[in-house]
């Protein structure tokens, strides 16, 4: 009898990531490669910035997918060349996360914001524009918390990286 074990970059793409459990590991762009060797896999991961902590976990939620699934010679290692960038986030992963009420990065393809954002960021509770940054610093490093005007929620805002 042959076992014939589900393609590994089908498995790796539905690793939640641990910080944003709510985006798979493929929605937010961290999911940089899948080789398949005969039985050894190797997967990539291109972490959101290279001081991330959550790197070890989703690391060790791979290898422990593969393996349920029947896989034995699993490898996961860090790509941090070319860097991660919000522009990997899906249309999906932007769709996810305004439905989980964190608004999703601006799509601006190869811009890095250092100072405050002046861009209008629309509230994922309510939809008004009339919203204001209130700190750079987030639940995790990769988040800002904003607080709509109109609704007076706070909300947390992915950054562009």
């Amino acid at each position: 009898m042959v076992i014939t074990l589900p393609s590994a970059a089908e498995v790796a793409a539905t690793v939640p990531d641990p910080e944003l459990p709510m985006l798979t590991l493929a929605d937010l762009g961290v999911l940089a490669g899948v080789e398949q060797q005969g039985e050894a896999v190797t997967v990539w991961l291109t972490p959101t910035y290279s001081g991330c902590p959550a790197v070890a976990e989703m690391a060790a939620d791979v290898d422990t997918r593969l393996r349920k699934v029947g896989y034995v010679d699993v490898s996961v290692r860090l790509r941090l060349d070319p860097p991660w960038s919000t522009d990997l986030i899906t249309a999906e992963g932007r769709r996810k996360l305004a439905e989980a009420g964190i608004a999703p990065p601006a799509a601006e393809h190869g811009v890095l914001r250092l100072g405050p954002t002046r861009l209008a960021v629309d509230c994922p509770q309510c939809g008004s524009a009339d919203t204001e940054e209130l700190s750079r610093f987030g639940s995790t490093a990769c988040k800002a918390l904003w607080r709509c005007r109109a609704c007076r929620e706070p909300f947390e805002r992915m950054k562009e990286i």
